[in-house]
């Protein structure tokens, strides 16, 4: 039999609080981030417009992402009576968990060192890392499905099936684009990425930039966002497919999307632009904690650039049409995809002759 007390006390509780602490902590600047992500689109807007954007919610207006989430807090919560009522909770609280599973696999910087204590910035450095991101990003389809469905509306499941139609066709071209640069890396671990770029010294971009090209239209369509952003289309859809929704529910929805955005320059930036890499600087010659603490403010620049990029775009393409982006995701970029990889797994199989 199994001494069940042996096996509690021989059990690493030290490292179990450790990784506890990281998811909060994660989970929390996750949702801090996402929260200030509205707030900047906001401003990144009316720069582009030439206008104020908000600036009475506090100073410059840095409290109203907070008044936001009061007024979806504190507004009147209604689920229609036709609707399959667990559904239409279960698909808001499925996307709102798919999008902050992702965070777990990111390494956001090396480690910090407290006396004998090693600390890994990162919850989970498993060897499947890019495959576990996969698997999780295809659940959030299901909190668009469900959620479109459970309605018992035919806008919102018109819009529902739009969101995952696009997101199957478009997860098959960014897959092959990882296949090719999967080539080049020979892993599938986040962290191991990452190290190979910082002991070559030169970005996986510079090897795939095709890959990188296609990676980064695929995740925007990815996240719903401009100029994919079909399954919201106010003009043809009303509202999409959570229209029917209020109060925090619906906030779940919003916040799904930006963390998806800021997790999507996270991997963009860990796959292809050498994640907290500092480009020029030795972190060797570094004590651990200050290297750590470095990496990690450049990965959080590289994370911003690409979240600027996202709102860029937003107030620059227009919105395409359904066969548009259809056309675009089997007829442009697969293909493209597709040749990436063979002409990288021929030009490595010559290499390695």
């Amino acid at each position: 039999m199994i001494n069940l007390s042996a096996v509690l006390l021989a059990f690493d509780w030290g490292f179990l609080l450790q990784k506890l602490i990281l998811i909060i902590i994660i989970v929390s600047v996750s949702l801090v981030v996402a929260m200030y992500e509205t707030y900047l689109e906001r401003k990144v807007a009316a720069w582009m417009q030439d206008r104020i954007g908000p600036n009475r919610a506090g100073p410059f207006g840095i409290l109203q992402p907070i008044a936001d989430g009061g007024k979806l807090f504190f507004k009147e919560e209604i689920i229609p009576n036709t609707s399959n009522k667990t559904l239409f909770v279960l698909g808001p609280g499925l996307a709102m968990l798919a999008a902050l599973m992702t965070c777990a696999v990111i390494p956001w910087s090396s480690h910090l060192q407290f006396g004998d204590t090693t600390v890994q910035l990162q919850i989970a450095d498993v060897n499947i890392g890019i495959l576990y991101i996969f698997g999780v990003v295809s659940l959030g389809v299901y909190g668009i499905m469900i959620g479109g469905w459970a309605s018992n509306n035919k806008f919102s499941l018109m819009a529902a099936l739009r969101g995952a139609s696009q997101a199957i066709s478009y997860e098959l071209a960014m897959g092959i684009s990882l296949i090719a640069l999967l080539f080049i890396t020979g892993s599938l671990s986040m962290r191991t990425i990452v190290e190979e770029q910082m002991k070559n010294g030169i970005w996986n971009v510079v090897y795939q930039p095709l890959g990188f090209l296609i990676f980064l239209v695929c995740a925007f369509a990815e996240c719903n966002r401009t100029p994919f952003d079909l399954p919201e289309a106010e003009s043809e859809l009303n509202m999409g497919y959570h229209q029917e929704y209020s109060s925090m529910k619906l906030g779940f929805y919003l916040f799904a999307e930006y963390i998806n955005m800021f997790i999507s320059s996270a991997v963009m930036a860990t796959l292809f632009f050498g994640g907290y890499d500092v480009p020029f600087l030795d972190e060797s010659t570094l004590a651990p904690n200050v290297a750590a603490i470095i990496g990690l403010i450049a990965f959080m620049i590289k994370i911003g650039f690409f979240i600027f990029l996202f709102m860029w775009v937003r107030w620059t393409i227009p919105r395409f049409r359904y066969d548009q982006l259809m056309n675009l995701g089997w007829k442009k970029l697969l293909p493209l995809a597709l040749v990436n990889m063979l002409v990288t797994a021929a030009v490595m199989l010559w290499l390695h002759k």
